[in-house]
């Protein structure tokens, strides 16, 4: 909401408060802009959190990918050993087991390494469920403060109604965030 359409708002509310019969309409609205912003500010801090749970997860994939780089030279550096002709032995088959081993802790840590970034990225479509109902309740509730405030103009309470249902359907919307899993 813009900071004219909610100076708009007040002053429709103001002029509604003066009339009793429209007061609970001007304090619908004003509860209902109070939810709108509460509603804006907790969409806004879930779309950071995806956004930096998205880098955290972009960060751990780039680690596995180093990881699995030193794991492909390794690799390629003991089959090159195992083709070519040694004058010593001894030091290459030291060499070659060293690498094994290697290869060995690698293949483990890759594992780790990739659960760990598929870890991150649920948690990254857990934070854009959570943000995208939080912004459909901001959504809902801004249309139903827009549509409360139609009934000060029109001293029609069937727009007061209507606005408080989409209201209801915004505050559903924010607060089933609660049920995501």
């Amino acid at each position: 909401m813009e900071a004219n359409e909610a100076q708009e708002l007040q002053e429709h509310a103001e002029d509604g408060a003066h009339e009793s019969s429209m007061r609970p309409v001007a304090f619908t609205m004003s509860v209902l802009a109070v939810l709108v912003a509460v509603t804006t500010v907790l969409g806004h801090r879930t779309h950071t959190e995806a956004v930096l749970d998205q880098n955290k997860a972009t960060d751990q994939w780039n680690f596995y990918q180093a990881k699995k780089i030193r794991s492909n030279d390794t690799a390629l550096a003991a089959d090159l050993l195992s083709v070519v002709t040694i004058s010593d032995k001894g030091a290459a088959q030291k060499i070659a087991k060293a690498y094994t081993d290697h290869q060995a802790k690698w293949n483990e840590d890759l594992k780790e390494e990739q659960e760990k970034a598929e870890g991150l990225e649920k948690k990254v479509e857990y934070a854009e469920a959570r943000a995208d109902r939080f912004d459909l309740g901001e959504a809902m509730l801004e249309i139903g403060l827009v549509i409360t405030s139609v009934t000060l103009l029109t001293k029609r309470r069937t727009y007061w109604y209507l606005g408080m249902v989409f209201a209801l359907g915004g505050i559903l919307s924010a607060a089933s965030v609660i049920l995501l899993k």
